[in-house]
């Protein structure tokens, strides 16, 4: 009995060990791991869909609440003036969740731009989603009143060819981009004063 305890006290103080090893791991490598999607995934995604800003807008950036949810947002200064908001955003795909990035012009309350980040869709079918230029080029320039859909549901966008799903996804990510965007608008502004010239 006496070496069945001693057994469970070594079980125990070696799984505790790893556990604190492990998360002090975790720790240290998330900000490493943050900067590298930020670089490598959504950073060209940002700087494609607002190439004419006049800013880096990916270091042109801050974080503000939603609820319990902290978000990254992207700003863009356009003819000196901080007028448009990038937010993220996600959705379900046909294999996977569909990671995209917003533009939405703060003036009008029209689509800048948009594009797709992450997805694990087929390759020539939904991945085109984030491939064809055609594609994302439907949503710039959209008001953001009229709630984004694809044509074979009665909406405004054309799907991609044989990825009906898809297309759904992104219109659907960005939907909740633009709810997103409304319900923070107030605090968006309050953040961009003063950026720009």
């Amino acid at each position: 009995m006496g070496e069945m305890i001693k057994m469970v006290m070594v079980l125990t103080i070696l799984s505790v060990i790893s556990g604190g090893g492990l998360k002090g791991l975790e720790e240290w490598a998330k900000p490493k791991i943050e900067n590298n999607v930020m670089n490598l995934v959504k950073g060209p995604a940002i700087r494609q869909i607002l190439e004419a800003a006049d800013n880096d807008p990916v270091e042109d950036r801050f974080k503000i609440k939603d609820g319990d949810q902290e978000l990254n947002i992207f700003v863009g200064v356009f003819g000196g003036k901080a007028d448009t908001v990038v937010v993220e955003s996600s959705a379900n795909g046909f294999a996977d969740k569909v990671g995209m990035v917003v533009a939405i012009n703060m003036t009008d309350d029209t689509l800048r731009g948009m594009a797709v980040t992450t997805h694990k869709e087929t390759p020539g079918l939904g991945a085109m989603a984030k491939d064809d230029p055609n594609f994302s080029a439907q949503f710039a320039g959209k008001n953001i009143t009229d709630s984004f859909g694809v044509t074979n549901d009665g909406g405004q966008i054309s799907a991609l060819s044989g990825a009906t799903i898809t297309s759904r996804a992104v219109c659907s990510g960005i939907n909740q981009a633009v709810d997103t965007y409304n319900r923070l608008k107030p605090q968006l502004q309050e953040q961009i004063k003063g950026m720009g010239n």
